[in-house]
């Protein structure tokens, strides 16, 4: 079923960018954070308490959708009330513990529970899975991601502009992998590799969250499966050395406010996309791969950052495709069963194929 009301909780870059969209699509918005955005915004906008269940509940009985925005440790309860209004649900989460939450939810819900729609888990697990798709057996599927400044200096070389929680969380927790058929969990910042993007020079190493449910979705299916993510050489050596050596993975809160306070955000960022599939295909093993580098473009009369517009871009090309009746209504949505080139065909998807550099 069709509808058009849609809360966004959360108005930072990628929440405001988020919802600028929608209503370019034809939604009626309605912008929810604990301060109204600076400068004008073309959709509606007010202040709330979104850790007040009333708040929350009083909110959310008025629209047809909520999309959160929101640091990941608030969007259990967030689903829960989205769950009991019987409305649908997308979040960026990377989170393990907030999926699986929200997929026991799905199980009775009247709307769609569509956690992980944002760059990595989302639309890398979208092109991965759609580069599997034909091989009569798959051996791999090596998806890799670099959210990084254009012009990195210090040892670090890298900026926060992507959430610090996040980025501590995905260097510390344990990561998901398919190995030989068998699926584990493995340490982060492990499993070092060089790789190549247009010409530079990155390295790649473990991360949490980024397969989203596809080691649930592709056991049996693939031999090896694993998710990695980009920086420039050096780094993971370096936070190794500030987590384990100085023993701030006991204090994650203070590790994130170090770590942005030294390497703020930038504009001038680049998003690198590298993902590869090796399978068999007419009896004959074949390597396919998807390799991009996306930039800052213009949205909506402003230059919107790498990170944000691929970011934002990602759910409301799901969230456009959910209204269209071209992904279910109800139950449990995995990004790796949204077919690429659908999504790409989407008004907000579309912006995938404008504002790349394909590199293969």
């Amino acid at each position: 079923m069709s509808f058009k009301k849609v809360a966004v909780l959360g108005l930072g870059k990628v929440g405001r960018l988020a919802a600028t969209l929608l209503h370019e699509g034809g939604f009626e918005v309605i912008g929810v954070d604990a301060q109204l955005p600076l400068g004008e915004v073309p959709f509606k906008c007010r202040t709330g308490d979104i850790s007040d269940a009333q708040v929350i509940g009083e909110l959310l009985s008025t629209v047809e959708a909520v999309l959160s925005c929101l640091p990941y440790h608030l969007n259990i309860e967030l689903a829960r009330a989205a769950h009991l209004a019987g409305i649908h649900y997308f979040d960026l989460t990377e989170d393990v513990p907030t999926t699986n939450f929200i997929i026991e939810l799905s199980k009775t819900a009247r709307g769609l529970m569509a956690p992980q729609c944002g760059l990595a888990p989302g639309f890398v697990g979208i092109v991965g899975a759609s580069l599997a798709d034909g091989f009569e057996r798959c051996r791999s599927i090596r998806m890799r991601v670099g959210a990084l400044p254009q012009h990195p200096t210090g040892l670090l070389g890298y900026a926060f502009n992507w959430s610090p929680e996040g980025v501590v969380n995905e260097y510390l927790n344990d990561c998901e992998v398919i190995e030989g058929g068998v699926r584990k969990l493995v340490s982060p910042m492990e499993w070092h590799e060089t790789i190549y993007v247009g010409g530079v020079k990155l390295e790649a190493f473990t991360t949490s969250g980024g397969l989203g449910t596809m080691c649930d979705t592709m056991l049996g299916k693939v031999d090896n499966l694993d998710y990695k993510t980009m920086r420039y050489p050096g780094h993971m050596e370096l936070m190794n050395f500030f987590f384990h050596e100085l023993l701030m993975r006991d204090k994650r809160k203070l590790a994130g406010e170090i770590l942005t306070n030294a390497k703020p955000p930038v504009e001038d960022d680049v998003v690198y996309v590298h993902v590869a599939a090796e399978g068999t295909e007419n009896g004959s093993l074949r390597r396919k791969e998807f390799v991009r580098a996306y930039y800052p473009i213009e949205i909506a009369g402003a230059r919107r950052t790498a990170i944000a517009w691929t970011t934002s871009a990602s759910v409301v090309a799901v969230i456009e495709m959910v209204r269209d009746g071209l992904l279910p209504a109800t139950g449990f949505l995995h990004q790796e069963h949204i077919p690429l080139e659908t999504f790409l065909k989407t008004p907000t998807g579309s912006l995938f194929k404008a504002g790349a550099t394909s590199h293969g």
